[in-house]
Parts: structure tokens; sequence; C-alpha cells
């Protein structure tokens, strides 16, 4: 069965509702007219988020649309990797019902991953630690694989006839990251240098590819991997004087709007509305029916899909509603 089809078998299943408050199950008792019955579960949601970075409004907004029906939800964050395992070994101590967590650190992970299995607590992977959730004993893993693509965003820069790239990593050692960078080198044909940032400090994002492009004329193309990073980047363009082009990992309202505009060439969706939310329901259908997706052999991909100035309309209509 393809990712494509587990993605759409688990949305027919059954799971917890977004706004309509609505569950069904026929001939089961895990719902009732119009509401779920089934005991109330409480799911923690560990992520790597850094403050203000509004890709993860999305993962949790979606997160807390999945569990308005008879689920609790505990959201926390913090891009430190200790610092995040820390708040799983709590999440732990609690003895919540689900863990779902991103793994951008898989080392950091392992030890707590563990010990929530000796617990009895089932945990998903979701967003980062796609090459790691099996090793990890993590019971599925729901997003997108990051090398590949990574490689479709190489192979469409030589499309577009980009000779010169600029990957632009905001935290080094972030194995979804690197992951990209990796991919792009493998898909693109022309030359690619890996530029890294402090993703916390937008000012010092903006110096630094400035001065990168400053130093290097030869860049036509600047890749980022995360909305904000891509923003900047154009005005570092403008700042150097140079004429590269702008294309970027993931997006946000703005980001669409840049997109329209042109001043973004093109963004790569892994929809992490989908994550957030599917992250949740695949706890709900485990605790409840027993179903995990894929097996646990293969991950539930959520993308890679590519925004340009063709389709970039009808993903602003979401955007606009903040699920995009």
């Amino acid at each position: 069965m393809t990712a494509a089809v587990l993605v759409g078998a688990l949305f027919a299943t059954g799971c917890s509702s977004s706004s309509g408050g609505k569950k069904s199950e026929q001939g089961g008792a895990a719902a009732s007219a119009g509401k779920a019955t089934t005991p109330r579960m409480t799911v923690a949601m560990v992520t790597h988020a850094s403050p203000g970075d509004t890709f993860w409004d999305l993962i949790r907004k979606s997160a807390q649309a999945a569990a308005k029906d008879n689920i609790k939800l505990v959201y926390s964050s913090d891009p430190n990797a200790g610092n995040q395992a820390n708040l799983v070994q709590n999440a732990i101590a609690q003895k919540v019902d689900g863990i779902a967590l991103t793994a951008a650190k898989p080392t950091a992970m392992k030890d707590v991953i563990s010990k929530a299995k000796a617990a009895g607590i089932p945990v998903v992977g979701f967003n980062s630690g796609v090459g790691d959730w099996q090793e990890l004993g993590m019971l599925e893993y729901l997003g997108q694989d990051e090398n590949i693509a990574g490689q479709a965003f190489g192979r469409r820069l030589n499309q577009l006839g980009a000779k010169h790239a600029l990957c632009v990593i905001q935290e080094q050692g972030q194995v979804a990251l690197e992951a990209r960078c990796a991919g792009l080198k493998k898909g693109f044909t022309g030359r690619t240098d890996i530029l890294y940032v402090n993703g916390t400090d937008i000012p010092s994002v903006k110096s630094t590819i400035t001065a990168k492009l400053k130093q290097d004329s030869s860049i036509d193309q600047v890749v980022t991997l995360g909305a904000p990073i891509a923003l900047t980047a154009v005005q570092s363009l403008a700042d150097a004087g140079s004429k590269a082009e702008v294309a970027t990992f993931d997006l946000n309202k703005d980001l669409v709007a840049a997109v329209q505009k042109g001043t973004i060439e093109f963004a790569v969706g892994q929809q992490p509305y989908l994550q957030g939310y599917l992250a949740v329901d695949s706890l709900w259908l485990y605790k409840t029916n027993g179903n995990f997706s894929g097996g646990s052999t293969v991950p539930v991909l959520t993308g890679p899909a590519f925004i340009t100035k063709d389709n970039v309309d009808a993903v602003a209509e979401f955007a606009a509603k903040g699920t995009r």
C-alpha cells in the first residue's frame, strides 16, 4: 500500500474530529450520535519547536483540532534536545495515554522512548526522525522523507536552469534540515554550498546571508528550509544587490503571499497541519481500536508538495484560514 493510500486509510478508519465534534464508526461503541463516547485519554505532544516559528503554530493548531473530542492534549516544546527529552520524561511521569514527538536529535530521544515503552505508553513520531523512528522503537511515523524531498527540490532547480545553490541551514545537526540539503546536493547537478545560520536570531540570519552573497556573486539560487528564513533571504538579496532567486521548504501565510508576488520562486510543503492532526488521531485509533498505519514498517508521507505560481492561489485560500 502506498503512503498516499495510507493517509487516506487513516482518515477513513474513523478518528477524533476537528471543529465539527463528530465521530462515526458504524456498528461500534466508539461513537454515538455526534459525540465520542470513548474513555477520555491524555496525549502529550513534545516538539523541538523554537519560539516564534509560525510553522509550529500550525502543528499545534491541528493537534488541538484533533483533540476536541474527549482528548486532553498536553503540548510542550524546546529546541534543546536535552530539554525536549526531559519534557518527554515529564509526560511519562504524568502517565499519559500516548506521546507524539519529533526526533530532530534522535540520540537524545532514545532513552526516554524506551522508558515510555516500558511504561506501556505508545509513542508516535512525526515531522523529524524519518530515518530513525523504527530503531527508536516508535509505533509509526508521520511526515516527509526529507532526503527525497531535497532530491526533488534539486531536480526542479535543474529544470529552472540554476547553476550554484546556497542551502541555508538554521540549526546545525538537526537531522531533517541536514537531510534536506544532502538530498538537494544529490538531485541538483550544479554546485551546492551549505551556510549555517542561527535561526533564532533573524537579524543575524539576514546579515550572514547578505555577507555570503556579497562574497560570492556566482550564487544564483538561495535555498532556505523554513518560511521565516526565506522571507529574510529576500531582504538579504536586496541588501547584497544579488540577482539570485529564493526558493524554500515549508510555508506560512506570508510565504504564500510571496509566491503569489513572485518574490519567492516556489516552496515545498510538508503539510504540518496534517502531521499534527494525524499524530494525535493515530494515538486515538491505537488506543481505541489497535490501529497503526504503515504496519510499523513504512512511514506515512505527508509531502513533498510543490507550491508554485500555478497552484498557489488554491493554497492561499487555506493559508488565509490559518491551516496551511
